[in-house]
């Protein structure tokens, strides 16, 4: 039977096989955990508590539990992936995030859902995992059309989960989600255990093997580039976090004013599919624009064009503005998140990836439990509409630092070049 399946896949070439089957991949998982996230609140307070905790304090703690855990464990699965493989890093965190969800569909108290959510944390890492897996596999030189596309399957996902997520709960209740989530993340395993043909790892990382956790680490962070490249990851993902609570507020306010039709959690949910959407749509483009004409170029431009369109959305006076510049965002984003991974797999040497992606990930995390705490407390001392003046501020910053302080990487020579310089090599062996 393993066999029969593996035939299935046996086309193409082996490193475009694994980048399209770990994109089928990555959009099955992020529609499968996106599916969940609009009613965890809800399920926690319909859970309820066995120790008489706040509500409040434990659906805070379901979002940003996680985070931290992840946060802590994702350095460690990444030197585990360079040493022992990273397809079997994708596989721990699909089948084993599987289970996890499959068992929050029988929690019994939000306490219960908690813990869950923290051994999630420990255990998933779909993400860093599948860009690890890629980067290793993809030629240097396409790399950022790679990890376009691979940003493509996350945003896309994100778009469509949460409407899938919305509908199951409303038919079936919330627990039926969690079988939704735990099967995706079961398949999407089987497809990467069948699909996927690692080579073994890079002598690099065998080498890697006898050298200490921290030693490995500071050579990573001391490659040229990184340090400057995970503070643009850190950012990035602090300023699109940032506005997650305050959105439905701010629309709230605008839908009042100007009586539209559809409610506060439905325009909400249209406005976050429209920018994943639009992310979907521009990573892919923008990453390849990025191998030929050089990431720095794309990263400075993207994340300036976002930090003006978030200053613009402090001055709507509609939701439907708010929407219009919420996908133009989406557009630059797709500039801005696969580039910063294209960045760190050209900063640093074949054969550690996990332990790159595996940092990025902690500090991605780091941020999402950051995020919601920053921008709360932005709308709370000085409102609403200065939560997007602050996202602004922070992507002006991650634009500088591209400008100023990002060493440049050579841009890749095109696909059809490469193909005549390595036909011309053949005749003159020849």
């Amino acid at each position: 039977m393993g066999k029969r399946l593996r035939g299935l896949f046996s086309w193409g070439e082996a490193w475009r096989r694994t980048l399209y089957i770990a994109f089928f991949a990555q959009l099955m998982t992020a529609v499968g955990f996106s599916s969940i996230f609009p009613f965890l609140p809800l399920y926690v307070k319909e859970l309820g508590s066995t120790t008489g905790t706040s509500l409040e304090l434990l659906a805070g703690l379901v979002f940003s539990g996680q985070a931290l855990t992840m946060m802590i464990a994702s350095p460690f699965w990444g030197m585990l992936a360079d040493r022992f493989g990273r397809k079997l890093m994708v596989e721990r965190a699909m089948f084993g995030g599987s289970f996890i969800l499959l068992g929050m569909a029988f929690a019994r108290s939000a306490e219960e859902l908690v813990l869950l959510r923290l051994v999630q944390g420990l255990i998933t890492g779909t993400v860093s995992a599948l860009n690890a897996l890629v980067a290793a596999a993809a030629p240097r030189e396409r790399v950022g059309y790679a990890m376009g596309l691979l940003q493509s399957g996350l945003a896309g996902g994100v778009a469509l989960g949460p409407l899938i997520g919305g509908t199951v709960a409303d038919l079936w209740g919330y627990r039926a989600a969690f079988y939704v989530t735990a099967s995706l993340l079961f398949l999407a395993g089987v497809l990467v255990w069948a699909g996927v043909q690692e080579q073994q790892p890079a002598p690099a990382a065998e080498a890697d093997e006898s050298r200490g956790v921290l030693k490995l680490w500071r050579d990573v962070l001391g490659s040229p580039g990184v340090r400057v490249a995970y503070w643009m990851r850190f950012l990035t993902q602090l300023g699109r976090m940032m506005i997650i609570p305050v959105m439905p507020l701010f629309l709230a306010v605008l839908l009042a004013q100007d009586g539209v039709g559809l409610g506060v959690n439905t325009f909400t949910g249209l406005v976050i599919g429209i920018a994943s959407a639009a992310t979907t749509a521009s990573a892919v483009y923008l990453g390849k624009l990025g191998d030929r004409v050089g990431h720095r170029r794309i990263v400075t431009i993207c994340a300036a064009l976002a930090a003006g369109l978030y200053a613009l959305q402090s001055l709507v006076s509609t939701g439907w503005q708010l929407l219009a510049l919420q996908a133009l965002v989406g557009v630059a984003l797709g500039g801005v998140m696969p580039t910063v991974g294209a960045l760190l797999a050209g900063y640093t040497r074949p054969g550690i990836e996990g332990t790159v992606y595996g940092l990025d990930n902690t500090i991605v995390s780091g941020a999402r439990a950051v995020a919601p705490l920053a921008g709360s407390a932005v709308a709370l001392w000085l409102g609403l509409r200065a939560t997007f003046v602050a996202t602004a501020v922070v992507f002006v910053l991650v634009s500088l630092l591209a400008a100023w302080r990002l060493p440049e990487l050579p841009p890749s020579p095109s696909p059809a070049a490469s193909e005549e310089e390595e036909l011309v090599s053949l005749e003159e062996k020849a």
